[in-house]
């Protein structure tokens, strides 16, 4: 006991969630390795993660220095996405069934038995097709944009609390996806194959595309894009994360807090209109980001005083 409590007094509050999170994956493919053919790998893989952000941790205490420090929260975007992989092969053997029907059932009871994907369909052009993809694809940068904007005014506080945040928002995110697996309307609701014919862009539209479909597992070569898939729909973590984001650029004030809620309007309003998500996903994507906040800062400031570091306000 006391070996733990030396060693992770020095462990940041963003370390702590690391390796709490990284646990808990492990636990769940020991639990499921039955189900799961490359458990085995992925138990390699969290206790590596785990190993590294001790020792991380360490030498940033032990030895200080910015080649150090750069290693101890640049590992961390790779990070989510190796996650985000990860749990492809864990959501589908482990909960087996879709929930698209529910979801589908959810939008249509909200608004009066009309798809919400169709209904863009009305005002749906190339201009705004373009424009609404290339904010969807702005996903990943949103956070970092924030992150370095508190780092280059040496606002390292708020620096350290929104890739915090950021992170537990992310893990929050992916295990509510476990709750109700889907793929999302562009495959229940539109014909998947005519998606470049029925939503076309202009000039970056397709690459982005096929960026956002290799990163869910769905390739021009995939036979069969549904079975495929990634299972992220519920909730919208894209809805999630950027909500997040916004609410940190203008509570903590950042310098591009603007371009941050004007570009994360438009990723929210993307996330339906180019048929990734419900409109329901966004209502959960909002509530999970409720719960997030408060408690991500929560034990974020207990964390810290709990070993005399900073708070944030």
């Amino acid at each position: 006991m006391n070996f733990l409590k030396r060693y992770s007094a020095m462990w940041s509050p963003i370390d702590l969630i690391v390796i709490v999170f990284y646990s808990f994956l492990t636990v769940l493919n020991i639990i499921f390795a039955y189900k799961l053919p490359y458990w085995h790998i992925f138990i390699s893989i969290n206790i590596f993660i785990v190993v590294y952000v001790i020792l991380i941790a360490y030498f940033e205490k032990e030895k200080p220095g910015k080649t150090i420090k750069a290693f101890h929260y640049w590992y961390l975007p790779p990070l989510i996405l190796l996650t985000f992989k990860e749990l492809y092969f864990m959501i589908k053997p482990i909960r087996e069934a879709d929930y698209d029907q529910l979801l589908i059932a959810a939008d249509r009871w909200i608004f009066g038995s009309a798809d919400p994907t169709h209904l863009f369909m009305k005002i749906a052009n190339p201009v705004l097709t373009e424009i609404l993809q290339i904010a969807y694809t702005s996903f990943f940068f949103l956070p970092m944009f924030l992150a370095v904007s508190f780092y280059l005014q040496k606002r390292y506080i708020e620096f350290e609390y929104s890739v915090y945040a950021v992170v537990f928002g992310f893990f929050l995110s992916y295990i509510g996806y476990f709750m109700l697996p889907g793929v999302g309307p562009r495959f229940t609701l539109h014909d998947f194959a005519l998606l470049e014919q029925e939503l076309p862009g202009l000039f970056f539209t397709p690459f982005f595309r096929g960026v956002i479909n290799a990163g869910g597992s769905v390739f021009p070569w995939t036979p069969d894009p549904t079975e495929f898939v990634q299972r992220d729909v519920f909730p919208s973590g894209h809805t999630m994360m950027t909500l997040i984001v916004m609410y940190l650029s203008v509570k903590y004030r950042s310098k591009i807090k603007w371009f941050l809620c004007i570009m994360g309007t438009l990723l929210i309003i993307s996330t339906v209109y180019l048929r990734y998500h419900y409109v329901i996903d966004l209502i959960g994507g909002f509530i999970f980001m409720l719960m997030s906040v408060p408690l991500g800062k929560y034990l974020f400031n207990y964390w810290n005083s709990k070993h005399k570091r900073e708070l944030i306000s």
